[in-house]
């Protein structure tokens, strides 16, 4: 089975809704049980045999490359997308093209949490569509959700929660502006010509946005040490 071995982390963003802990330090190097929410990325990227990670970066970027690194560390190459200023979801991706260089690869917003195994996820070659989004349950913030699914197509009606974990393919971006933009308009038009699956996926599932659930993230993964 192909493997996509290429992953993108989006770490771009200002962070706002978690001032004051982002004034100095930007939101993916924020810890919880001890590693930042980057790290637990890169750990389980690596484990699933991904080689090669882009980072995009822009609000204190320096503090996330001096942190991270070249990916020696963990025996991979790290590469920085640098952006002057946020590009959003989709900008930051299309202005980090040229350095994931791979047809098909995985993002994953550096801002959530999750217990899932990507080792699933890494071997999970999408043929049927130019993207391919992980879903999940709607949590207390997002109650009426985002998109749904009806046999493996995502559409464009609320339903469930999009995790901010999707594969694309590099055809998706073909005709994309350079500059500020966002995904869902992206999505959206890929859903009407049913060009984006999709997946529930089950497990612990977080988006850190906010310091009570960092706190409350970090009490529980404290909690249910092995």
């Amino acid at each position: 089975m192909s493997q996509i071995k290429t992953a993108m982390i989006l770490a771009a963003g200002r962070g706002e809704r978690m001032r004051p802990l982002t004034d100095n330090c930007p939101k993916p190097l924020l810890k919880v049980a001890g590693k930042s929410l980057i790290e637990w990325h890169i750990d389980k990227l690596v484990r699933a045999g991904i080689s090669k990670i882009v980072i995009n970066t822009a609000y204190l970027g320096e503090q996330i490359e001096a942190s991270v690194g070249d990916g020696q560390r963990w025996g991979i190459e790290i590469l920085y997308s640098h952006e002057v200023a946020a590009l959003e979801t989709a900008g930051g991706i299309v202005n980090a093209l040229p350095l994931i260089a791979s047809k098909q690869f995985l993002v994953i917003n550096g801002d959530v949490w999750n217990d899932w195994d990507y080792r699933t996820l890494c071997q999970n070659t999408v043929l049927d569509a130019d993207a391919y989004l992980y879903l999940v349950a709607n949590p207390a913030h997002n109650l009426t959700g985002d998109f749904s699914l009806n046999n493996g197509k995502v559409l464009d009606t609320p339903e469930f929660t999009f995790s901010g974990v999707a594969i694309y393919q590099q055809c998706f971006f073909e005709g994309a502006t350079e500059g500020k933009q966002a995904l869902a308009p992206m999505l959206r038009k890929a859903m009407k010509k049913q060009r984006v699956s999709g997946h529930l996926q089950h497990g612990h599932w977080v988006d850190v946005g906010t310091p009570q659930r960092l706190k409350e993230l970090d009490k529980h993964l404290t909690n249910n040490r092995d």
